[in-house]
Protein backbone atom coordinates (compact mmCIF):
# COMPACT_ATOMS: atom_id res chain seq x y z
CA UNK A 1 0.00 0.00 0.00
CA UNK A 2 0.89 3.77 -0.87
CA UNK A 3 1.80 5.26 2.61
CA UNK A 4 4.15 8.35 1.20
CA UNK A 5 1.20 10.75 1.40
CA UNK A 6 1.39 10.61 -2.42
CA UNK A 7 -1.82 9.21 -4.44
CA UNK A 8 -1.57 6.01 -6.49
CA UNK A 9 -0.72 5.70 -10.41
CA UNK A 10 -1.69 2.88 -13.06
CA UNK A 11 1.95 2.18 -12.18
CA UNK A 12 1.84 1.40 -8.93
CA UNK A 13 -1.06 -0.29 -9.45
CA UNK A 14 0.86 -3.06 -11.92
CA UNK A 15 3.66 -2.98 -9.85
CA UNK A 16 1.84 -3.72 -6.62
CA UNK A 17 -0.03 -6.71 -8.86
CA UNK A 18 3.21 -7.82 -10.66
CA UNK A 19 0.88 -7.02 -14.47
CA UNK A 20 1.00 -5.08 -17.19
CA UNK A 21 -0.31 -0.98 -17.22
CA UNK A 22 -2.09 -2.15 -20.14
CA UNK A 23 -4.14 -4.90 -17.96
CA UNK A 24 -4.78 -2.19 -15.09
CA UNK A 25 -5.91 0.32 -17.90
CA UNK A 26 -8.19 -2.27 -19.12
CA UNK A 27 -9.93 -3.36 -15.54
CA UNK A 28 -10.16 0.04 -14.53
CA UNK A 29 -12.07 1.56 -17.40
CA UNK A 30 -13.83 -1.90 -18.42
CA UNK A 31 -12.39 -2.41 -21.54
CA UNK A 32 -12.00 -5.91 -23.30
CA UNK A 33 -9.23 -8.29 -22.69
CA UNK A 34 -9.19 -8.36 -19.07
CA UNK A 35 -10.63 -11.79 -17.14
CA UNK A 36 -12.60 -10.92 -13.61
CA UNK A 37 -10.75 -12.22 -11.69
CA UNK A 38 -8.18 -9.83 -12.40
CA UNK A 39 -10.32 -7.03 -12.88
CA UNK A 40 -11.64 -7.70 -9.48
CA UNK A 41 -7.80 -7.76 -8.50
CA UNK A 42 -7.61 -4.24 -9.77
CA UNK A 43 -10.19 -3.15 -8.25
CA UNK A 44 -9.40 -4.21 -4.96
CA UNK A 45 -5.62 -3.03 -4.75
CA UNK A 46 -6.93 0.18 -6.49
CA UNK A 47 -9.16 1.10 -3.41
CA UNK A 48 -6.49 -0.19 -0.71
CA UNK A 49 -4.26 2.21 -2.56
CA UNK A 50 -6.10 5.04 -3.09
CA UNK A 51 -5.81 5.27 -6.51
CA UNK A 52 -6.97 8.59 -8.51
CA UNK A 53 -7.07 9.08 -12.03
CA UNK A 54 -4.61 11.45 -13.62
CA UNK A 55 -6.73 14.85 -14.09
CA UNK A 56 -4.18 15.94 -16.93
CA UNK A 57 -4.79 13.20 -18.46
CA UNK A 58 -8.72 13.20 -18.10
CA UNK A 59 -7.94 16.53 -19.42
CA UNK A 60 -5.62 15.78 -22.23
CA UNK A 61 -8.74 13.63 -23.81
CA UNK A 62 -11.44 16.10 -22.96
CA UNK A 63 -9.74 19.35 -23.52
CA UNK A 64 -12.45 21.38 -21.11
CA UNK A 65 -12.43 25.24 -21.23
CA UNK A 66 -12.14 25.82 -17.28
CA UNK A 67 -12.56 29.49 -15.44
CA UNK A 68 -11.68 29.29 -12.22
CA UNK A 69 -11.37 32.00 -9.88
CA UNK A 70 -9.74 32.75 -6.21
CA UNK A 71 -10.89 35.79 -4.36
CA UNK A 72 -9.21 35.65 -0.82
CA UNK A 73 -8.23 38.33 1.60
CA UNK A 74 -5.22 40.54 0.82
CA UNK A 75 -4.18 40.94 4.93
CA UNK A 76 -3.15 38.87 6.56
CA UNK A 77 -0.52 38.15 3.89
CA UNK A 78 1.47 35.47 5.56
CA UNK A 79 -1.43 33.10 5.64
CA UNK A 80 -3.10 34.26 2.35
CA UNK A 81 0.27 34.20 0.07
CA UNK A 82 1.35 31.01 0.86
CA UNK A 83 -2.19 30.15 0.22
CA UNK A 84 -2.59 31.70 -3.20
CA UNK A 85 1.28 30.09 -4.06
CA UNK A 86 -0.21 26.74 -3.47
CA UNK A 87 -3.22 27.22 -5.84
CA UNK A 88 -0.42 28.51 -8.58
CA UNK A 89 1.32 25.19 -7.97
CA UNK A 90 -1.53 23.73 -8.62
CA UNK A 91 -2.93 25.04 -11.82
CA UNK A 92 0.93 25.06 -13.04
CA UNK A 93 0.81 21.50 -12.58
CA UNK A 94 -2.29 20.91 -14.77
CA UNK A 95 0.21 20.31 -18.31
CA UNK A 96 -2.20 20.43 -21.39
CA UNK A 97 -5.59 21.81 -20.29
CA UNK A 98 -6.92 24.77 -21.77
CA UNK A 99 -7.78 26.43 -17.91
CA UNK A 100 -8.06 30.55 -17.19
CA UNK A 101 -6.99 31.16 -13.34
CA UNK A 102 -7.98 34.73 -11.91
CA UNK A 103 -6.92 36.03 -8.25
CA UNK A 104 -9.15 38.64 -6.65
CA UNK A 105 -8.23 40.83 -3.62
CA UNK A 106 -10.44 42.83 -0.58
CA UNK A 107 -8.67 44.06 2.13
CA UNK A 108 -9.78 41.63 5.05
CA UNK A 109 -12.14 39.50 6.56
CA UNK A 110 -15.56 41.37 6.98
CA UNK A 111 -14.21 44.20 4.59
CA UNK A 112 -15.31 43.68 0.87
CA UNK A 113 -15.69 40.09 0.87
CA UNK A 114 -19.53 40.61 0.14
CA UNK A 115 -18.84 43.09 -2.33
CA UNK A 116 -16.63 41.16 -3.95
CA UNK A 117 -18.61 38.06 -4.22
CA UNK A 118 -21.47 40.52 -5.72
CA UNK A 119 -19.19 41.12 -8.07
CA UNK A 120 -18.54 37.86 -9.26
CA UNK A 121 -22.04 37.37 -9.18
CA UNK A 122 -22.21 39.60 -12.66
CA UNK A 123 -19.02 37.72 -13.99
CA UNK A 124 -19.45 33.41 -14.81
CA UNK A 125 -16.85 31.32 -13.34
CA UNK A 126 -16.98 27.72 -13.49
CA UNK A 127 -15.41 27.61 -10.26
CA UNK A 128 -14.48 30.07 -7.43
CA UNK A 129 -12.84 29.23 -4.02
CA UNK A 130 -12.42 31.17 -1.28
CA UNK A 131 -12.54 31.84 2.18
CA UNK A 132 -16.10 32.51 3.72
CA UNK A 133 -16.23 34.82 6.60
CA UNK A 134 -20.28 35.57 8.61
CA UNK A 135 -21.65 32.54 7.46
CA UNK A 136 -24.85 34.24 7.50
CA UNK A 137 -23.96 36.54 5.06
CA UNK A 138 -22.40 33.95 2.79
CA UNK A 139 -24.38 31.45 2.64
CA UNK A 140 -27.09 33.42 0.28
CA UNK A 141 -24.30 34.18 -1.93
CA UNK A 142 -23.13 30.96 -2.03
CA UNK A 143 -26.29 29.79 -2.78
CA UNK A 144 -26.97 31.96 -5.23
CA UNK A 145 -23.82 31.86 -7.17
CA UNK A 146 -24.20 27.64 -6.93
CA UNK A 147 -27.93 27.58 -8.51
CA UNK A 148 -25.89 29.54 -11.47
CA UNK A 149 -23.54 26.68 -12.19
CA UNK A 150 -20.74 28.41 -10.36
CA UNK A 151 -18.91 25.10 -8.03
CA UNK A 152 -17.65 27.00 -4.91
CA UNK A 153 -15.14 25.29 -3.30
CA UNK A 154 -14.50 27.08 0.43
CA UNK A 155 -10.74 27.14 1.61
CA UNK A 156 -9.56 28.06 5.47
CA UNK A 157 -12.49 28.09 6.71
CA UNK A 158 -16.33 26.60 5.85
CA UNK A 159 -19.84 27.28 5.97
CA UNK A 160 -21.29 23.95 5.98
CA UNK A 161 -24.78 24.54 5.84
CA UNK A 162 -24.42 25.99 2.14
CA UNK A 163 -24.46 24.49 -0.85
CA UNK A 164 -20.30 24.28 -1.78
CA UNK A 165 -19.05 22.00 -3.22
CA UNK A 166 -16.42 20.83 -0.96
CA UNK A 167 -14.26 22.52 1.92
CA UNK A 168 -9.90 22.33 2.55
CA UNK A 169 -9.31 23.61 6.07
CA UNK A 170 -6.59 22.76 9.39
CA UNK A 171 -8.91 21.09 11.93
CA UNK A 172 -9.93 24.08 13.66
CA UNK A 173 -11.52 22.38 16.83
CA UNK A 174 -8.20 19.91 17.37
CA UNK A 175 -6.17 23.56 16.58
CA UNK A 176 -7.54 24.57 19.33
CA UNK A 177 -7.66 21.49 21.90
CA UNK A 178 -3.54 21.31 21.17
CA UNK A 179 -3.18 24.65 22.46
CA UNK A 180 -5.39 23.96 25.74
CA UNK A 181 -3.76 20.78 26.28
CA UNK A 182 -0.18 22.93 25.43
CA UNK A 183 -1.00 25.71 28.10
CA UNK A 184 -2.26 22.76 30.66
CA UNK A 185 1.27 21.48 30.95
CA UNK A 186 2.71 24.68 31.00
CA UNK A 187 0.21 26.08 33.20
CA UNK A 188 -0.07 24.04 36.76
CA UNK A 189 -1.62 25.92 39.15
CA UNK A 190 -4.82 28.45 39.31
CA UNK A 191 -4.55 30.99 36.60
CA UNK A 192 -6.27 33.29 33.95
CA UNK A 193 -6.24 32.68 29.95
CA UNK A 194 -7.42 34.28 27.01
CA UNK A 195 -8.04 34.43 23.72
CA UNK A 196 -7.61 36.62 20.90
CA UNK A 197 -9.62 35.70 18.06
CA UNK A 198 -10.91 37.18 14.21
CA UNK A 199 -14.70 37.48 14.25
CA UNK A 200 -16.73 34.78 15.38
CA UNK A 201 -19.31 34.46 12.89
CA UNK A 202 -16.70 32.35 10.97
CA UNK A 203 -16.70 28.98 11.69
CA UNK A 204 -13.11 28.48 11.59
CA UNK A 205 -12.46 30.93 14.34
CA UNK A 206 -15.61 29.75 16.19
CA UNK A 207 -14.29 25.70 15.97
CA UNK A 208 -10.77 27.39 17.26
CA UNK A 209 -12.39 28.30 20.29
CA UNK A 210 -14.76 25.78 20.98
CA UNK A 211 -11.54 22.63 21.02
CA UNK A 212 -9.91 25.13 23.13
CA UNK A 213 -12.75 25.77 25.82
CA UNK A 214 -13.43 22.31 26.23
CA UNK A 215 -10.34 21.06 25.92
CA UNK A 216 -9.35 23.55 29.12
CA UNK A 217 -12.81 21.67 30.93
CA UNK A 218 -11.67 18.46 30.97
CA UNK A 219 -7.50 18.53 31.24
CA UNK A 220 -7.18 22.03 33.49
CA UNK A 221 -10.10 22.96 35.39
CA UNK A 222 -7.77 25.07 37.24
CA UNK A 223 -7.76 27.06 34.34
CA UNK A 224 -9.74 30.27 34.34
CA UNK A 225 -10.85 31.45 30.67
CA UNK A 226 -11.85 34.81 29.73
CA UNK A 227 -14.60 36.03 27.33
CA UNK A 228 -12.86 35.79 23.82
CA UNK A 229 -11.61 38.96 22.50
CA UNK A 230 -12.48 39.32 18.84
CA UNK A 231 -10.02 42.04 17.08
CA UNK A 232 -12.31 41.06 13.43
CA UNK A 233 -8.52 41.06 11.99
CA UNK A 234 -8.33 44.82 12.74
CA UNK A 235 -4.52 45.37 13.92
CA UNK A 236 -5.30 48.68 15.57
CA UNK A 237 -8.46 47.01 17.77
CA UNK A 238 -6.26 43.64 18.38
CA UNK A 239 -3.59 45.86 19.54
CA UNK A 240 -5.82 47.92 22.02
CA UNK A 241 -7.68 45.16 23.14
CA UNK A 242 -4.46 43.80 24.02
CA UNK A 243 -3.23 46.63 26.00
CA UNK A 244 -6.40 46.84 27.77
CA UNK A 245 -6.40 43.28 29.19
CA UNK A 246 -3.15 42.88 29.99
CA UNK A 247 -2.39 46.10 31.81
CA UNK A 248 -5.01 44.81 33.70
CA UNK A 249 -4.36 42.99 37.45
CA UNK A 250 -4.41 40.04 37.75
CA UNK A 251 -3.70 39.90 33.68
CA UNK A 252 -4.12 36.45 31.94
CA UNK A 253 -1.11 34.33 32.26
CA UNK A 254 -1.81 32.18 29.39
CA UNK A 255 -2.90 33.30 25.82
CA UNK A 256 -3.88 31.78 22.48
CA UNK A 257 -3.63 33.93 19.41
CA UNK A 258 -5.96 32.18 17.21
CA UNK A 259 -5.74 34.08 13.49
CA UNK A 260 -3.02 34.66 11.99
CA UNK A 261 -3.50 38.34 13.21
CA UNK A 262 -0.87 37.95 16.36
CA UNK A 263 1.89 40.84 15.39
CA UNK A 264 -0.47 43.52 17.13
CA UNK A 265 -1.02 41.58 20.38
CA UNK A 266 2.95 40.29 20.67
CA UNK A 267 3.65 44.38 20.03
CA UNK A 268 1.33 45.15 22.84
CA UNK A 269 3.02 42.37 25.25
CA UNK A 270 6.47 43.59 24.31
CA UNK A 271 5.57 47.18 25.37
CA UNK A 272 4.29 45.57 28.71
CA UNK A 273 7.46 43.94 29.25
CA UNK A 274 5.68 40.58 29.40
CA UNK A 275 6.95 38.31 26.35
CA UNK A 276 8.38 35.98 28.35
CA UNK A 277 6.59 35.82 31.10
CA UNK A 278 3.11 35.05 29.90
CA UNK A 279 2.65 32.02 28.02
CA UNK A 280 1.63 32.65 24.21
CA UNK A 281 1.00 30.08 21.44
CA UNK A 282 0.40 31.96 18.37
CA UNK A 283 -0.97 30.67 14.65
CA UNK A 284 1.13 30.21 11.49
CA UNK A 285 5.03 31.10 10.50
CA UNK A 286 6.18 34.19 9.34
CA UNK A 287 9.57 36.08 9.81
CA UNK A 288 8.47 38.18 12.96
CA UNK A 289 7.32 35.21 15.00
CA UNK A 290 10.37 32.81 14.61
CA UNK A 291 12.95 34.84 17.03
CA UNK A 292 10.34 34.93 19.40
CA UNK A 293 9.98 31.60 18.90
CA UNK A 294 13.91 30.53 19.10
CA UNK A 295 14.27 32.95 22.89
CA UNK A 296 11.12 31.23 24.71
CA UNK A 297 9.62 34.38 24.11
CA UNK A 298 6.11 32.53 22.13
CA UNK A 299 5.89 28.38 23.42
CA UNK A 300 4.71 27.79 19.93
CA UNK A 301 3.14 28.63 17.07
CA UNK A 302 -0.29 26.09 15.42
CA UNK A 303 1.26 26.01 11.51
CA UNK A 304 -2.27 26.07 9.77
CA UNK A 305 -0.57 24.69 6.13
CA UNK A 306 -1.69 27.44 3.88
CA UNK A 307 0.28 26.21 0.64
CA UNK A 308 -1.29 22.99 1.11
CA UNK A 309 -4.73 24.07 1.95
CA UNK A 310 -4.72 26.14 -1.58
CA UNK A 311 -3.07 23.28 -3.74
CA UNK A 312 -5.85 20.75 -2.63
CA UNK A 313 -8.22 23.46 -2.95
CA UNK A 314 -7.90 23.94 -6.40
CA UNK A 315 -7.66 20.13 -7.16
CA UNK A 316 -10.54 19.24 -5.31
CA UNK A 317 -12.49 21.98 -7.20
CA UNK A 318 -10.93 20.77 -10.77
CA UNK A 319 -11.90 17.34 -9.62
CA UNK A 320 -15.21 18.35 -9.52
CA UNK A 321 -15.63 20.12 -12.52
CA UNK A 322 -14.32 17.53 -14.09
CA UNK A 323 -16.72 15.15 -12.77
CA UNK A 324 -19.60 17.39 -13.65
CA UNK A 325 -20.02 19.09 -10.55
CA UNK A 326 -19.47 15.76 -7.84
CA UNK A 327 -19.26 17.01 -4.60
CA UNK A 328 -15.99 16.69 -2.71
CA UNK A 329 -15.02 15.12 0.51
CA UNK A 330 -14.99 17.60 3.09
CA UNK A 331 -11.13 17.54 4.12
CA UNK A 332 -9.62 18.93 7.69
CA UNK A 333 -5.61 19.03 7.53
CA UNK A 334 -4.20 17.97 11.01
CA UNK A 335 -2.13 20.86 12.12
CA UNK A 336 1.73 21.21 12.73
CA UNK A 337 2.53 22.41 15.80
CA UNK A 338 6.06 24.47 15.67
CA UNK A 339 8.32 24.65 18.89
CA UNK A 340 11.86 25.93 18.97
CA UNK A 341 13.23 22.59 18.83
CA UNK A 342 11.74 21.78 15.40
CA UNK A 343 11.28 25.66 14.22
CA UNK A 344 14.71 24.21 11.50
CA UNK A 345 12.10 21.65 9.87
CA UNK A 346 9.65 24.31 8.84
CA UNK A 347 12.63 27.26 7.63
CA UNK A 348 11.49 27.33 3.88
CA UNK A 349 7.83 27.59 4.90
CA UNK A 350 8.26 31.36 6.64
CA UNK A 351 6.51 33.61 5.43
CA UNK A 352 7.35 37.23 4.28
CA UNK A 353 6.43 40.05 6.27
CA UNK A 354 3.38 41.87 5.79
CA UNK A 355 4.74 45.83 4.86
CA UNK A 356 1.48 47.11 4.64
CA UNK A 357 0.79 45.90 8.29
CA UNK A 358 4.33 46.89 9.73
CA UNK A 359 3.03 50.37 8.56
CA UNK A 360 -0.12 50.06 10.25
CA UNK A 361 1.46 49.09 13.80
CA UNK A 362 3.73 51.76 13.68
CA UNK A 363 0.92 54.41 13.47
CA UNK A 364 -0.25 53.47 16.68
Amino acid sequence: MVTSGKLAGIKDLAQALKVSIGTVDRALHGRPGVSLKTKARVLKMAEQMGYSPNLAAQALKLNPHVSIAARLPKHISHFFDPLRAGIRAAAAATVGMNIRLEFHEYPRLGVGDIEAFEVASRRHYDGIIFLPGNTRRFDPLIRRLSRAGTAMMCVGSDAPNSERIGSIAAHAAISGAMVAELLSYKLNRKALVATFTGDLTTLDHAEKLRGFAATLAVQAPHLTLLPALEGHENPKEAYRQALALMGSKPHPEGLYLSTANSTPVLKALEELDLLGEVQVVTTDLFQEIVPLIETGKVLATIYQRPFTQGKLAFESLLKCLLEGGKPQPIVRLAPHVIFRSNLSLFSNQIANSDEELETELQQI
